[in-house]
């Protein structure tokens, strides 16, 4: 069996208004599917990376609908879960201008939501695994989830599996204090967690000094996380813009020891959500493949860079395109 990336959360339907109308005015909304873990999986599959994706879907026409758009791009579907109610559902309008976008969720008593550790079985499920990868939206789920989250933790530590965790806070789902009691019973022993320096200290009591952060702030806090919770590196991104199609975005990666920056990018954005997916896809890429952690902040970041300029969750580059643009190439130019 090839060795493959597990990925484990809540795949939904994507519903969204035309161009840049408001879900008010809208008469129609173009439907796709997403969620942050199935990204992960999506965009790893996209870098030549084996992947998987576990979940729990209804057993409906909605449900085969959601898996047979990660079978598209190769994603393992064989831990698929079937049962539930209902697929969760998400409404997303783009921003303009000094207008932000916005996410409108409808996932209450979704599939996941309603999921039992019953339904998992993680030593079959992580058979072959090289990586497990999760984010803080699977606990936020409520139930049972937070308890199947800490199953797949100490069943992938048993094997020796490395974890990955995308703190990814969403005020919509849980409170802070919430929040930070569930993560803190998770993040321990993670190879990688991706944490900005908000979140840290919002939900782990981790203040930053500065009021904007740095390079140097986000150093410090990051070692203070992976002492406290035995973490091996810490990752997140710093973004700057005052226009929703345009932000200045880098990668930053504390390896345990120093940290690493990439360099800066100006984007322009064609849709924003699943960005941070992609960054996450191009560390796990980069770390898998024994790349030094300087050169894979560097491809992380420009996979995040080149997401923002596709449509929709999924990020539609090559590990080429990433490649190429890590090491400098550039300018729009048509390839001909």
């Amino acid at each position: 069996m090839r060795a493959e990336v597990v990925t484990f959360g809540e795949i939904m339907l994507r519903l969204c208004p035309e161009g840049y109308e408001r879900i008010v005015q809208a008469q129609s909304f173009g439907a796709t599917y997403a969620g942050s873990e199935a990204s992960v999986a999506v965009d790893l599959c996209c870098l030549g990376v084996p992947a998987r994706f576990v979940s729990k879907v209804p057993c409906n026409p909605v449900g085969q609908a959601a898996v047979n758009a990660l079978r598209r791009y190769g994603v393992g579907t064989q831990g698929m879960v079937r049962g539930g109610e209902r697929l969760g559902i998400y409404f997303a309008e783009r921003g303009m201008g000094m207008r932000a976008g916005q996410v409108v969720y409808d996932r209450a008593n979704s599939a996941m939501a309603q999921a039992s550790s019953a339904d998992f079985d993680w030593d079959s499920l992580l058979d072959g695994a090289a990586w497990l990868h999760f984010s803080g939206i699977t606990p936020a789920l409520g139930g049972q989830t937070p308890r199947i989250c800490e199953d797949a933790c100490r069943a992938a530590h048993a094997r020796g599996i490395p974890v990955s965790i995308d703190v990814n806070f969403r005020r919509k789902l849980w409170a802070p204090q919430r929040a930070g009691e569930v993560l803190s019973r998770l993040l321990p022993g993670a190879r990688l967690v991706f944490c900005g320096a908000q979140e840290m200290e919002e939900l782990f009591g981790i203040a930053c000094e500065e009021e904007t952060p740095s390079e140097r702030a986000f150093a410090e806090d990051a070692a203070r996380l992976c002492k406290k919770f035995g973490v091996g590196a810490v990752a997140t991104t710093l973004r700057e813009g005052a226009r929703a199609q345009e932000n200045m975005l880098a990668g930053l990666l504390f390896d345990g020891a120093q940290c690493h920056v990439s360099r800066e990018y100006d984007v322009c954005i064609v849709d924003r959500l699943g960005g941070g997916d992609a960054y996450a896809a191009g560390l796990i890429c980069s770390l898998l493949k024994g790349e030094p952690p300087a050169r894979a902040v560097e491809f992380a970041a420009a996979a995040a860079c080149l997401k923002h300029t596709c449509d929709g969750d999924f990020m539609q580059v090559t590990a080429q395109e990433v490649a190429a643009l890590a090491d400098g190439a550039g300018g729009g130019r048509v390839r001909r």
